[in-house]
């Protein structure tokens, strides 16, 4: 039995490649884990094989005939959340903070170590069944007019519901609960994301989606400031000052 599964359903692993090699040996090593996985030759199939029977995350090619990656990430986004972890083997940064931009959880460049990559798995699904775990309860967190509930991973704000991706959820959750607090981007990879190593810029494109979900004007946040030099800061009382929504350097 999978650690992230159940007794008679363990882990299902959606992997969108066209390349077989790359998909047999994924398949293969996710298998070992303990996972079950589907294989889909490209997004229209993927996204026919996630309406059969949907997957608790998706390893998914960024590029791909037909439609592409992030094409198909945002339609599955659009469906209901789903953990993706998107594999790209560009080297433009760009193309990487487009992929965590439509929703992706974390992201492998080709060629990559399959022991990283199921690692990478085994990571976010031990967020993603913890947070659905039966008893997962905790004060409500609360700043201003933004509440988040733990035990129903909702947010709202003035009593509206936000669409959170599961990392963002995250994220809000741990600034909520050490408000004033200076964290670097070191600190939320590894609190947040669990991994004491991986590129700081995913944390910096998390943060940039989830002012744009709770900020009035992301580029003069309110809430979620950055400290120069240091990371950022969360002032549930703050007033706000104009800042460029960069890299905390």
């Amino acid at each position: 039995m999978s650690e992230y599964g159940t007794p008679t359903a363990p882990a299902r692993i959606l992997v969108v490649d066209d390349d077989p090699t790359v998909a047999e040996v994924v398949g293969s090593y996710l298998e070992r884990a303990g996972c079950s996985v589907e294989h889909a030759v490209d997004g229209t199939d993927a996204l026919l094989r996630a309406e059969r029977r949907w997957p608790d995350l998706v390893v998914l090619d960024l590029m791909l005939p037909g439609l592409d990656g992030l094409e198909v990430c945002r339609r599955l986004r659009a469906r209901r959340p789903v953990p993706v972890i998107m594999l790209t083997a560009r080297g433009d940064e760009d193309d990487r903070i487009t992929g965590l931009e439509v929703g992706a959880d974390d992201y492998v460049t080709k060629p990559f170590s399959p022991r990283e990559l199921v690692l990478r798995v085994e990571s976010v699904l031990r967020r993603t069944r913890a947070a659905a775990a039966p008893g997962n309860t905790g004060p409500l967190l609360r700043a201003g007019d933004i509440t988040v509930d733990p035990a129903t991973r909702r947010a709202t704000r003035a009593g509206r519901e936000l669409a959170l991706t599961l990392r963002e959820f995250d994220l809000l959750a741990y600034f909520l609960g050490r408000p004033c607090a200076v964290h670097s981007r070191e600190e939320l990879m590894r609190e947040v994301w669990g991994w004491d190593f991986g590129d700081l810029s995913t944390v910096t494109v998390h943060v940039r989606r989830l002012r744009a979900k709770i900020e009035d004007d992301p580029a003069r946040p309110r809430f979620v400031r950055t400290v120069w030099g240091v990371g950022y800061s969360f002032e549930p009382e703050s007033d706000g000052e104009p800042e460029n929504d960069g890299e905390a350097a």
